[in-house]
């Protein structure tokens, strides 16, 4: 009789277990799918891959946008800023936050992103990680990383301290 009570115990346990579904190969598979995009200029289909509620953070920390100005920004990039844009050695990693502010389901892209400007403006390469919040097979929310001011430098800008 025991065992059959640890049979029972342990029968919805296994059961709910195997319902639960991991996404990570989906949620990193639509990252690629938005990255490629990126690297193909192409802003439709990275507004397809963004969620209407779609918000943005970063690289500055003050940087927000919403799915329109994302889209907007990036339309504006690919007609008259970058000529090119390439990642190398880019890689993703999902994990799902089970709890708090932040929960859901996320993937990480880090790389190495050559871009090259129109016009003879000048190639920068950074370092850049964007952390993506996916929900029902869209974008919801992105934090972006990289140095603004190493980007800038690569392009000839000089930095002047202002309490000088």
């Amino acid at each position: 009789m025991r065992k059959l009570l640890i049979v029972f115990a342990l029968v919805p346990m296994l059961f709910s277990c195997s319902l639960q579904k991991d996404n990570s190969a989906q949620n990193i598979a639509l990252i690629e799918q938005y990255v490629q995009s990126v690297e193909n200029l192409d802003y439709t289909v990275m507004e397809s891959l963004l969620d209407e509620n779609y918000f943005g953070f970063g690289p500055s920390f003050g940087d927000s946008i919403n799915k329109t100005q994302a889209v907007a920004g990036w339309k504006y990039n690919a007609e008259n800023l970058y000529e090119s844009i390439s990642y190398q050695r880019s890689r993703n990693a999902a994990v799902t936050i089970t709890d708090g502010d932040n929960k859901g389901e996320w993937v990480s892209n880090w790389g190495e992103l050559h871009i090259v400007y129109k016009n003879g403006e000048g190639k920068v390469t950074l370092w850049a990680n964007t952390i993506y919040q996916i929900a029902n097979g869209k974008i919801v929310k992105s934090y972006t990383f990289y140095n603004e001011a190493d980007a800038l430098n690569q392009l000839g800008f000089v930095f002047v301290p202002t309490n000088l």
